[in-house]
């Protein structure tokens, strides 16, 4: 017994561990609680980081694992995608059962780019993790710490890399969102000259909205802009980010003016800050199931160049 080579060496050891931590902090970095305020805490956060933790346990032995020729070990990465996969099918059904909880739905294409995004930061966790054992196991410099070192910057480079590459747009980056004057004219409710309901006639109604609602509007930068912020899914975004933030005591719409461009948000808030409306409005992401790239649209696509 005492003459057997032991299972795995420390080197090993010392390489799988650093790629298991640096996994898990690369999730930890990703997964902030942000304006959206989700995934809530103590228990959402701990659900993604374990996962996380799993990501890169299997990313950080799928290096040592191909280095002894153990094949074994991408039908352990197949099997990891597959539960990502659930992760976020996990996540829809999560989060369309709290629809009718919240002040107004997300949507479903909001829900969609929820759970990619957390489905795809588990893989971030898998990238590093990999990426930092084969750092380690190539270069192997001669002191730990130096081998611990390597992995852990080579491990920070590619979350670097992979954040930059998935960081996605926001409502801000392509329009301009400003406070708007509210007017009712008999039983119409007008933002800014723009017709927005005619379901305000009692006196109570009138009286609400002239003294206690806020209105925005939003104006594309660029006119090939409309096409994103007139997608009904993603004004319902935008109006869920909204009354998250500052609540809803009663009246809330989301219209869109086709000869102007501007979509029009209006509340009777229960938090009275013009400014959160705003910056909840400007941090609203852009949903990547209505994007469109417009130097694409302009390529002749069907000459064949």
């Amino acid at each position: 017994m005492g003459g057997q080579e032991s299972i795995i060496s420390t080197d090993n050891i010392t390489l799988i561990l650093t790629a298991m931590a640096m996994g898990t902090l690369a999730r930890i970095l990703v997964l902030k609680e942000d304006y959206r305020q989700y995934p809530s805490y103590p228990n959402g956060y701990m659900i993604h980081i374990f996962i996380g933790f799993i990501a890169s346990t299997l990313g950080a032995v799928f290096v040592p694992a191909l280095m002894a020729s153990n094949w074994t070990a991408v039908t352990f990465l197949s099997l990891a995608i597959q539960q990502f996969r659930d992760v976020r099918k996990t996540e829809q059904e999560s989060l369309r059962k709290l629809e009718n909880t919240e002040f107004t739905p997300r949507g479903d294409a909001y829900i969609d780019g929820i759970a990619k995004t957390f489905e795809s930061r588990n893989y971030i966790a898998l990238v590093v993790s990999i990426s930092t054992a084969a750092a380690m196991q190539i270069y192997k410099a001669p002191m730990l710490i130096l081998d611990v070192g390597l992995g852990a910057i080579t491990g920070f480079i590619i979350l670097f890399l992979l954040k930059r590459f998935s960081k996605g747009k926001k409502v801000g980056d392509i329009a301009i969102i400003k406070e708007a004057q509210i007017e009712v004219t008999e039983s119409k409710l007008l933002v800014d000259g723009i017709f927005v309901s005619n379901l305000v006639g009692t006196d109570n109604a009138q009286k609400m909205l002239l003294k206690e609602a806020f209105a925005v509007t939003i104006e594309p930068n660029e006119d090939h802009y409309r096409i994103t912020l007139d997608n009904f899914g993603q004004r319902k975004a935008i109006l869920f980010e909204a009354t998250r933030t500052i609540g809803v005591k009663r009246y809330h719409y989301a219209r869109k003016d086709f000869e102007s461009g501007k979509t029009i948000i209006v509340i009777v808030p229960l938090i009275r800050d013009m400014n959160k409306l705003i910056q909840a409005v400007k941090k609203t992401p852009l949903l990547e199931s209505v994007k469109k790239s417009h130097a694409l649209m302009d390529a002749n696509v069907t000459s064949g160049e």
